[in-house]
């Protein structure tokens, strides 16, 4: 069941009080490559969504050896995996590009992932990740970039991606089960 606008903006405020280091302003932070030194950050930010939210369908805690593995294996593959941070080092989001399928014609499209710190929300911060994720793409050599979200919960990644020429591509209903409930999944894609 679809969460009306008043339960929406109460999960939004939610993950907005969630403590969590933020400097001033989102514009002093650098958007880089994600190092191994970020990937405890990394996975708290990510856990965070695995045990508060429908947007990953992961329904277990996440390790830092799994990042660890992951960042090897996209940096393996030449494609970005890259964080905001503070000056002070403090991860605010976390964004990278993965094969979308593994036989080789799909070698060309990806799927994108952005996760930010529930303190990050609404600062125009995944903005900030999809834009760079976007050149980091070109560069790359990428011709498609594939979105796949949860069509419970994730309106704001939605209308993120919406807003960066993504089109829906279809609806994939109940594939996943978590918290008790069936979810499903809208497809959305962007051409390079």
């Amino acid at each position: 069941m679809p969460l009306d606008s008043e339960s929406r903006w109460r999960l939004v405020r939610l993950l907005k009080a969630k403590p969590a280091p933020v400097e001033s302003s989102i514009d002093d932070l650098s958007v880089r490559k994600a190092t191994e030194s970020d990937l405890t950050q990394i996975c708290e930010i990510y856990n965070y969504y695995v045990i508060n939210s429908v947007v990953t369908f992961d329904i277990e805690k996440t390790t830092v050896e799994f990042w660890k593995d992951k960042l090897s294996y996209l940096s393996d593959l030449g494609l970005p995996f890259i964080v905001a941070a503070t000056q002070a080092g403090h991860v605010q989001g976390f964004a990278y590009l993965a094969p979308w399928r593994q036989k080789a014609a799909y070698r060309r499209t990806v799927e994108d992932t952005i996760y930010l710190r529930p303190a990050a929300i609404g600062k125009r911060l995944g903005t900030r990740l999809l834009t760079e994720l976007i050149e980091l793409a070109k560069q790359s050599g990428v011709k498609e970039i594939v979105a796949v979200i949860s069509d419970k919960g994730a309106d704001p990644s939605i209308a993120l991606h919406e807003a960066f020429g993504f089109k829906r591509q279809g609806h994939l209903g109940k594939v996943g089960f978590k918290f008790n409930r069936w979810l499903g999944t809208i497809l959305m894609q962007k051409s390079l």
